[in-house]
């Protein structure tokens, strides 16, 4: 039986493998048009210009950089040394000041306690080991009364499996995509007092996702084969409504956004 410490040294060479080669076309994607989650992301966290914040599995810096212009200051911090040189790129063309970078651990953040007014991530959950560490890490280093915000894909039960089985094939670094009732949960075991919770939806043309990301060798014929299957049996099997339109296969994300607030 493989030790936790092997399979977390095995998912950490996954993350490095995927997201060094991921970040260019996550930028190139997502960096330069409207996104309506930021917006709601900046509205559920109501943060202020005398605000630090945190932005935790930062990427190539959207989101930090999105945050920046509306806080006093934003630390933005990735495991993936390519993700933050990617980031610095992509600050220098928002020409924003006030962000900073760090290299680290979700679940061993590089901060003291009691730092930031602010903490938060996006679509990052559904690749940690560990969703309840990286949950009270971030409550740890935010600041009484402060701000813990989550976004991230939401799966009905039904729907876990089968998603979880094919987001693999497309990504090696996915872990578990969780439920409303499992994220709610984790806020509650960490002792975070839910303040807001939203819903909302992300659609994507499936090759367009494919062609972002780096699945082994035959597996995104495997995803395709899938959807094709999903889309002729009129079924919603793999949790994000697949449909097909003008010829293209189109698929839709649930995702969920929730502000919990640390306790004073």
């Amino acid at each position: 039986m493989q030790s936790a410490h092997h399979d977390a040294q095995i998912h950490e060479a996954q993350i490095l493998d995927q997201f060094t080669r991921q970040a260019d076309p996550f930028v190139q994607r997502h960096g330069y048009q409207h996104d309506p989650i930021l917006d709601l992301m900046a509205d559920c966290a109501a943060v202020t210009p005398q605000d630090s914040v945190l932005d935790v599995a930062c990427g190539p810096g959207i989101v930090s950089c999105f945050f920046a212009r509306r806080a006093a200051h934003v630390t933005g911090l990735d495991f993936v040394p390519a993700m933050l040189e990617r980031a610095r790129k992509f600050q220098a063309g928002q020409q924003v000041a006030n962000v900073e970078w760090r290299q680290g651990c979700c679940t061993e953040l590089p901060f003291p306690a009691d730092s930031f007014d602010c903490v938060l991530t996006r679509f990052s959950f559904h690749h940690f080991l560990d969703p309840l560490a990286a949950v009270n890490e971030m409550k740890r280093v935010a600041k009484p009364a402060g701000t813990i915000l989550v976004c991230d894909v939401a799966l009905r039960p039904g729907a876990q499996s089968a998603f979880n089985h094919w987001e693999i094939l497309r990504d090696p670094s996915h872990t578990r995509a969780l439920t409303q009732s499992e994220f709610e949960s984790l806020g509650n075991t960490a002792g975070l007092a839910l303040r807001r919770l939203e819903t909302t939806t992300h659609e994507r043309p499936l090759e367009e996702l494919l062609a972002g990301s780096f699945p082994k060798p035959g597996d995104a014929d495997r995803i395709r084969a899938l959807f094709e299957l999903e889309i002729q049996a009129g079924t919603d099997t793999l949790g994000v409504s697949a449909h097909r339109e003008n010829g293209v296969i189109r698929i839709t994300y649930p995702v969920i956004v929730l502000a919990w607030r640390k306790p004073s």
